[in-house]
């Protein structure tokens, strides 16, 4: 007779690693910080600019080596399951998933090549000017007018200014859109909780779930 198994205690799943984590409330405070203690063009702006750009590098890198609930391919962008899950979420039968649910999926791709968009057009209007080099310039931190460090005005040609401004354009309407996308993303996430009955919040915050 086999002696009886003594029972083992099972912790519950990991879902969220700590990179996933970093990133994500990285990126969140740094959108709730330009949102309502940042003005445009000063240096703490760059500064936030910066630091998005290396968590933003960090969780697409992660996206490609990370853990599999952290991988793209376990979470594929796909509109019509992003749709059918947005159904499922309004009857309020949704089934968990082990890592981001299609409609969030959908939503991450969204926030993050908002984000791409808004790096990389404020990349262009400081013409790639670290922190550093911004601060070395108090004219363009008083003033919040970065051409200077891009090129004399005398030597900047039309088409090179109006590039300039079509990029500031882009930057500001990406940066509204990224407030717009953080707070639909917020309500999906509190409808998802209810009808789980499990809070998201905490697992993004602890990187484990109830089972």
């Amino acid at each position: 007779m086999a002696p009886p198994r003594t029972p083992t205690l099972v912790a519950s799943p990991s879902l969220w690693d700590p990179v996933v984590r970093l990133t994500h409330w990285g990126i969140a405070a740094s959108i709730v910080l330009n949102a309502l203690l940042d003005e445009g063009g000063s240096l703490f702006h760059v500064w936030v600019g910066w630091t998005v750009m290396a968590l933003l590098l960090m969780r697409l890198v992660w996206g490609a080596i990370g853990p599999a609930e952290a991988r793209f391919s376990a979470f594929p962008p796909n509109p019509l399951a992003a749709l059918r899950h947005l159904r499922e979420l309004a009857t309020g039968k949704v089934r968990p998933h082990p890592s981001h649910n299609p409609a969030g999926a959908m939503m991450a791709y969204a926030l993050w090549a908002t984000l791409a968009v808004v790096t990389v057009t404020g990349l262009i209007m400081t013409g790639g000017a670290t922190p550093m080099q911004v601060a070395s310039d108090k004219a363009a931190v008083a003033s919040g007018d970065w051409s200077a460090l891009i090129k004399d005005s005398e030597g900047e040609s039309d088409e090179d200014r109006s590039f300039g401004k079509a990029a500031e354009e882009v930057h500001e309407v990406a940066a509204n859109l990224l407030l717009v996308l953080a707070a639909l993303h917020l309500a999906g996430v509190f409808l998802e909780s209810r009808a789980l009955r499990r809070n998201l919040v905490a697992a993004m915050l602890t990187g484990h779930r109830d089972k």
